[in-house]
């Protein structure tokens, strides 16, 4: 094992801890009274107590572990480093889920050395489930190797996730792609964690997935999943993963997704 190996195993070590004490909190911390704190991009775009909560542990422990690197949290934490590692933090992803008591929501939390996602978790806590992946050392469910499906035999037998932003103009949008999409694949899923539908691609449980408007801390750890359980991942076609879009797939489904959503115009409002 190389000294960068080495490294990244340490970093997938302290993402693990971090999530597990974190999805701790929110599970069992979450009360009854549980209320708004704050909005972002518009009304609906909520941030509760919990979210704040979360990343305050997540960014604490990581402050004690790993003082010299730098952070990004969708809640505002943000730190410039001198080790060359960056922490790309999502609290809670799934916050309305969370908020009306659905289970589908996670802690994600990826290691980025020198712009590189080279380690990631995303913890489910109500699924029982930590997904976690290094790069080039492959995906695991827990304790589980996880590798994605093989391609539908047709198009039309793809399964598909995806997820809606919360401002108008850009609903409306994703709601006609949807719409064009649909007739087309066997059915689109909206689950509410992207962290989460990036997973399930990897585990085979999609057999693809898009979306518009993703930040780093909704899809470092998620991509990183999907593409070391064999899937592949990026976003418009020859463009990584980006705000724009997000598009992961299994080998043979990928390409013809995202050359559709191209034509769909899914990237953008």
């Amino acid at each position: 094992m190389t000294d960068t190996d080495a490294l990244d195993r340490r970093l997938l070590d302290v993402a693990l801890e971090a999530a597990r004490r974190a999805g701790a909190l929110l599970r069992d911390g979450r009360p009854e009274d549980l209320t708004v704190a704050a909005t972002k991009t518009s009304p609906i775009d909520v941030v509760t107590e919990m979210d704040l909560a979360a990343e305050k542990l997540i960014t604490g422990y990581l402050a004690e572990v790993r003082p010299d690197d730098g952070l990004l949290g969708e809640e505002g934490a943000s730190r410039e480093g001198t080790s060359g590692v960056r922490w790309v933090i999502d609290p809670l992803d799934g916050t309305v889920n969370y908020l009306y008591g659905l289970p589908s929501w996670s802690v994600s939390i990826a290691a980025e050395r020198d712009g590189v996602a080279v380690a990631g978790v995303v913890e489910a806590p109500m699924r029982g489930e930590t997904y976690h992946a290094v790069r080039g050392g492959g995906a695991f469910v827990n304790d589980r190797a996880a590798r994605c499906r093989p391609a539908p035999q047709d198009f039309s037998q793809a399964l598909i996730g995806t997820g809606f932003g919360y401002l108008t103009e850009r609903r409306a949008a994703q709601a006609e792609v949807a719409r064009q999409l649909l007739p087309q694949v066997r059915d689109i899923r909206r689950a509410g964690s992207a962290a989460i539908d990036l997973c399930d691609v990897g585990c085979g449980r999609l057999d693809g997935y898009y979306e518009r408007g993703l930040n780093p801390w909704d899809r470092a750890a998620g991509v990183l999943f999907a593409r070391e359980a064999g899937a592949l991942a990026g976003g418009r076609p020859g463009s990584p993963a980006g705000d724009d879009l997000t598009v992961a797939g299994s080998p043979g489904l990928f390409e013809p997704l995202q050359a559709l959503l191209e034509d769909l115009g899914a990237w953008h409002d």
